[in-house]
């Protein structure tokens, strides 16, 4: 292989992987630094996420019929006021 000079050698990537020690990344070594004195708690991976409170039944339907009351009231309305 040629000399390389110092500006292809900064940017070659296959010399920068070959290095025997590899330094981690800061927020690796900030996370190590947290677990060590107080490490997390076991997850099951991909876990579930934490369930939603559901609204009943009989107040999705109140809310529905009365967006439906509303529309038609406002489209009585229009044509009450709309001239022939």
């Amino acid at each position: 292989m040629p000399e390389q000079n110092d500006w292809e050698r900064e940017f070659d990537h296959t010399w920068a992987n070959s290095a025997e020690h590899k330094e981690p990344s800061a927020r690796a070594r900030m996370l190590a630094a947290r677990w060590k004195e107080n490490p997390p708690n076991p997850a099951p991976f991909r876990a579930d996420p934490d369930p939603v409170p559901r609204r009943s039944s009989w107040v999705s339907t109140a809310v529905v019929l009365g967006c439906v009351a509303v529309v038609i009231v406002l489209l009585g309305y229009a044509q009450m006021r709309s001239p022939y």
